[in-house]
């Protein structure tokens, strides 16, 4: 993993809007449709090279496909692991993804979150949490089968870095215990269950770091299951359900150098109160124990942007580095580079200056049918990102 003794990198966490040559494809497939796949890899092939000479152009450091094949953070795996199929509730795909009826409603009795703002989420959530793929449930064994596509992935991205000035790239992926909740028919407890996808998930993993890139685990379900507990469960009762889980995740990262590994842990990408969220004290020796050489934790909204403190009292393990969010994807205001600066040089107290670098709360498109904020917003705020760096390091190694 790219560090630097002379300056502070700049990152973020993976996913950006798709132009719509991709999005249209990707949504026909979501509603049942038949589609090209060899038109959908070429245009795909086609937003990769842009979105990574954008990157490139801004003067990020650490840079990603911007996830352009993928339907979801999440859902891509209904393609790449064996042992799921559609439920009955979700046998046609497109009443699935319908955006109509008591399906929203149920929806929003999920979270306690949404239940507390129930006027506001029946408005929000059809408009910009469409849902990403049709109902599935494991009913048999759980393998990998997603070569082919994790293949043309990365080698498509490995093409679109050539002749590019970046330090590095990274490919986000799915943690075990986010794939399948609650959607176990086949093993005998859930922990069998989350286990069986580690191992199947260890291919992944494997490939994308002996590909020569970053290995950048996707885990917001650490945070943001507490908030789908109906009645709140007691906070020791959590943490052991999470410890199992960091336990499969650690499975299927065996043998993986450290550095080769960062983390990504949020709270839920949505724009709303989260009133409901979990803190960063609850969880962060949790956090601290996965294999990883750096821990990318959302840190610039206004709900978390106080747990700075946190690293008062909580030491980063030695050799560890920490990519705190200095831009947030939940607000359209672009953060002045001062104080993204400000927030970096208060990290840099706090675990050391060679010890941070520069990240985004969390992804600007969690899937392909739906933004966070419009790519215009998100170049802009990646510009505020790099120069807050630059600004930082300038104070900083003065």
């Amino acid at each position: 993993m790219k560090t630097s003794t002379e300056r502070i990198l700049t990152t973020h966490v993976g996913s950006i809007p798709r132009p719509e040559g991709v999005r249209s494809l990707l949504r026909a497939r979501l509603a049942g449709q038949p589609i090209d796949e060899d038109e959908l890899a070429t245009r795909a092939a086609e937003a990769v090279r842009e979105v990574v000479r954008r990157q490139a152009e801004v003067g990020l450091d650490v840079v990603s496909d911007g996830e352009m094949s993928k339907t979801s953070f999440l859902g891509y795996t209904d393609a790449r692991l064996t042992g799921f199929v559609t439920s009955a509730a979700g046998s046609d795909p497109s009443a699935a993804l319908t955006t109509a009826g008591g399906a929203w409603a149920r929806r929003v009795e999920s979270r306690r979150e949404w239940r507390a703002f129930r006027e506001y989420y029946t408005d929000y959530l059809p408009r910009e949490m469409p849902l990403a793929s049709a109902p599935t449930v494991c009913q048999g064994p759980i393998a990998y089968k997603g070569q082919a596509l994790l293949d043309k992935d990365l080698a498509t991205l490995k093409a679109a870095l050539q002749g590019t000035a970046v330090a590095e790239a990274f490919v986000p992926a799915i943690a075990p215990a986010m794939v399948g909740r609650g959607q176990n028919r086949h093993y005998p407890t859930e922990e069998a269950y989350v286990f069986a996808i580690a191992e199947a998930l260890r291919t992944e993993y494997r490939a994308i770091v002996d590909a020569g890139f970053i290995l950048q685990i996707d885990d917001p379900g650490l945070g943001e299951t507490w908030d789908m507990l109906i009645p709140a469960p007691p906070l020791e009762e959590y943490r052991r359900m999470q410890a199992r889980n960091i336990d499969a995740l650690n499975h299927a990262l065996a043998g993986i150098p450290e550095d080769r590994v960062r983390y990504h842990l949020c709270w839920g990408s949505w724009q709303g109160p989260h009133l409901h969220d979990l803190a960063l004290r609850d969880v962060v020796d949790l956090v601290l124990r996965v294999k990883a050489g750096a821990y990318s934790i959302e840190a610039a909204t206004p709900r978390h942007s106080y747990e700075w403190r946190v690293w008062e009292d909580v030491k980063l393990p030695e050799g560890k580095v920490l990519i705190p969010g200095v831009i947030a994807h939940t607000t359209a205001v672009v953060e002045h580079p001062e104080t993204i600066a400000e927030r970096l040089a208060t990290y840099a107290r706090l675990v050391g200056r060679e010890r941070v670098m520069a990240g985004a709360d969390c992804g600007f498109a969690q899937g392909a049918l739906f933004q966070r904020q419009h790519p215009t917003i998100m170049w802009a705020k990646f510009e505020a990102l790099v120069q807050g760096a630059r600004l930082a390091s300038e104070r900083l190694w003065r």
